[in-house]
């Protein structure tokens, strides 16, 4: 694991950074609607569903760019038991009224065997555009995911914490891989919903910043040449969220099992702790260039949790258990601060047992060399990821 350098010059902030550090969370997943005869994602469940979810939990629940997918987003959580409180209520919510309309909730990054081209995009004015700015980029957007943001009050603390945790991105996005599949094959990556994402302008590791000026400056470009209208539009990995003072991680797939998110959320807020800490102590965790930092990326995207990653400072790949156990080691006095030790730990279950994606992978392989055909085979890796988005709930 790559070891800490360069000292901050003292006083390039003034007061305590913790005190910029508002370890406060939100946590945003995305879910698909399934038909539970058909096993597809439903094109056009009915406006009804959507309004009853709406009813139930208010500005908690909004649609997504397909009418397939549904997203939650859980208010200020003060801790990682909070947002377990609100995203298992949520979840059951949500689910219980599926139920009610003959469909079902699922927690993956890709269905296994839906096309896109068999979906309907949102009724509602904020889609149409996005659809006639971005055409095929967007229609192809069966993916969903999970967004972490954690608390950041100084806009350059924001910033500067933005550029040392990019290096942890792909462990973050290794631990979620829940995406083997797409339009009925298997992709070879553990994580394909990156690769359709990719697709998209404005996405990935973003390159480190100088100042929040430059990041502004930046936007101001684009924002002036017209090509957006605002930051919302730029869709990296990592990015300072624009309705809040917070830095949103986005490179993690959607978790099927809700331990499961809890456990990024663990780890990020964690991390954010850790490097907030580092600076007090005029340390810092050295930046890479985009370009190794994707890298990572790429092999997570490709391997997930049985894979390796590049160590840096070592110059070469490192399983992911191992680098995962320094992790721990490096966070846990943090964990124990913000009180998620339990869930920093289930990191550790993940990298042993497999993530989403390589269980879904058994699944298939189990069906399969059993004799069972490959479209039944799918139809019974979409009835797992059913069972297992509502496990522990």
């Amino acid at each position: 694991m790559e070891s800490f350098c360069y000292i901050y010059p003292k006083g390039t902030y003034g007061g305590t950074f913790m005190d910029d550090f508002w370890p406060t969370l939100g946590v945003e997943e995305e879910y698909l609607v399934v038909d539970p005869h058909t096993r597809a994602a439903s094109a056009c469940p009915p406006e009804e569903f959507f309004k009853t979810c709406k009813d139930a939990l208010g500005d908690c629940v909004t649609p997504e760019f397909l009418q397939c997918q549904i997203e939650v987003a859980t208010p200020i959580c003060q801790n990682v038991s909070d947002a377990r409180e609100s995203l298992t209520n949520m979840r059951g919510t949500i689910n219980r009224i599926a139920e009610k309309f003959d469909l079902r909730l699922m927690a993956a990054s890709t269905h296994p065997f839906t096309s896109w081209r068999e979906q309907k995009p949102t009724k509602a004015e904020r889609y149409h555009k996005m659809d006639q700015d971005l055409k095929g980029a967007i229609r192809r957007m069966l993916i969903c995911g999970t967004h972490v943001h954690v608390g950041i009050l100084d806009s350059g603390l924001r910033i500067d914490i933005m550029n040392q945790m990019r290096y942890f991105l792909p462990h973050m996005l290794a631990l979620s891989t829940s995406s083997p599949f797409w339009e009925g094959d298997i992709m070879g990556m553990k994580s394909y919903r990156l690769a359709v994402f990719d697709g998209m302008p404005r996405t990935g590791i973003p390159e480190a910043m100088a100042s929040m000026g430059e990041y502004e400056r930046l936007v101001g470009v684009l924002t002036g040449a017209g090509v957006i209208e605002d930051a919302s539009k730029i869709w990296w990995d990592i990015r300072p969220s624009v309705r809040f003072p917070t830095l949103e991680s986005r490179v993690a797939d959607m978790c099927t099992r809700l331990e499961d998110t809890l456990a990024i959320v663990a780890l990020y807020q964690c991390l954010t702790r850790m490097l907030v800490d580092l600076k007090q102590r005029n340390i810092k965790w050295r930046n890479y260039p985009a370009l190794l930092i994707a890298e990572n990326r790429w092999i997570a995207q490709r391997h997930g949790v049985k894979g390796e990653l590049i160590d840096f400072s070592k110059g070469k790949c490192i399983p992911f258990k191992e680098l995962n156990e320094e992790l721990i080691g490096f966070l846990m006095q943090h964990a124990q601060a913000l009180g998620c030790e339990k869930e920093l730990l289930h990191t550790r279950t993940i990298a042993e047992r497999g993530s989403s994606a390589d269980r879904q992978l058994e699944v298939y392989a189990r069906e399969t060399a059993q004799g069972v055909s490959k479209d039944e085979a799918l139809k019974r890796v979409v009835d797992h990821l059913i069972d297992e988005t509502m496990y522990g709930i």
